[in-house]
Formats: structure tokens, C-alpha cells, sequence
């Protein structure tokens, strides 16, 4: 008998506490603890497929690189390969970013590009160019490489040829380490 009623007691007690703490919950405020959710901002679904220039067949596991820039800070990278169709897909860049592509492909010039997100889905078609012969000043270039970009783009240092360089010949500047010639 008084174990029946110890029992009933110690329910008696423990129903008590349970609604006594509850009540204590319901009490606390909670406007105020805890985290805030905030929404991540929409982002946008990029495509990116990378091709070769000349057969436009798809480059597998070439590096596409990702630099979301924020003003002129770069916020991060998040790289990805391509699959067995030249494709990488990623969807975590918020609309209204501005990002900076780079491709790197074995075999291909490295690629890049700062783009603005501007839409919810995007897909861009990069094509690789092998690489070309390194330009050199010291060879002739027809006028066509030039015009076709092919040249890098000159400072007006290396422009204008300096007023003291004696020249044979004008716009040919005399390669260092070689004499100039004499003029009469």
C-alpha cells in the first residue's frame, strides 16, 4: 500500500512539473532569442559549355572557375568540371551579381570574362582556341594578325618610338643588344 501510493505521489509530482514547465516556456519571450531567418537572395541557373573553336566538339573536365566579384573585392571561387558533354552547371550566384569566368583547358588558351547576371538562367558557349605562336617585336607581322587581334594590345610607350632611338627605317626600332646603324 504505500508503495501504490509513493507511485501515485510521484506521477502526481511529475504531471505538476511538466505543466509548470510549460507554462515557463510559453512565457519566455520569443521575438527576441534565437536566430532571424533571412532568405538567401533568388539566384540565378548558369550553363556554362565549353567547346573546341574548330570541330565545336565538347571539352571534358576543363576548370570552369568562378569569381563573383562585389565592387572590386573577388568574393570567393567555386570551380567546376566539365562533363562528357563540356557542360558545368551551377545555381548559387544571386541575380544581380557580376562574375568573373575563367576557363582552363590542357591543350587550349585560358579563357575569361566578367559578366553581369542580370536573369534567372543563363547559358553561355565558350569556345577554346589553341594556343597560337607567342608574339615576338622582332619578327614582321602582316597587317591581317593585327587587325584580328592576334597582337597584344601596346602601351603608348610602345607605341610612339622614343626621339633618341636612331632608326634604318621608320617604325622599326633596333632590337637590344644589336648596334644601331648610322645615318648620313
Amino acid at each position: 500500500m504505500f508503495r501504490s501510493t509513493l507511485f501515485r505521489l510521484s506521477v502526481l509530482v511529475a504531471g505538476l512539473a511538466l505543466a509548470l514547465s510549460s507554462l515557463h516556456a510559453g512565457a519566455q519571450d520569443t521575438q527576441r532569442r534565437g536566430r532571424k531567418y533571412k532568405a538567401p537572395p533568388p539566384a540565378a541557373r548558369i550553363e556554362v559549355t565549353v567547346l573546341r573553336d574548330g570541330s565545336g566538339k565538347p571539352i571534358e573536365n576543363a576548370a570552369v572557375i568562378f569569381h563573383p566579384i562585389e565592387g572590386d573585392n573577388d568574393r570567393g571561387v567555386m570551380e567546376l568540371k566539365t562533363n562528357f558533354d563540356g557542360k558545368a552547371i551551377i545555381d548559387v550566384i544571386p541575380i544581380g551579381d557580376t562574375v568573373r569566368l575563367q576557363i582552363i583547358a590542357k591543350g587550349f588558351k585560358t579563357y575569361g570574362q566578367d559578366f553581369k547576371i542580370d536573369k534567372d538562367s543563363l547559358a553561355w558557349e565558350i569556345r577554346m582556341k589553341r594556343p597560337g605562336e607567342q608574339y615576338s617585336i622582332y619578327k614582321a607581322h602582316d597587317e591581317t594578325a593585327e587587325s584580328s587581334g592576334d597582337k597584344p594590345a601596346s602601351s603608348s610607350k610602345d607605341a610612339t618610338p622614343s626621339n633618341d632611338a636612331k632608326t634604318s627605317a621608320p617604325n622599326k626600332q633596333t632590337p637590344p643588344g644589336q648596334a644601331q646603324p648610322k645615318t648620313n
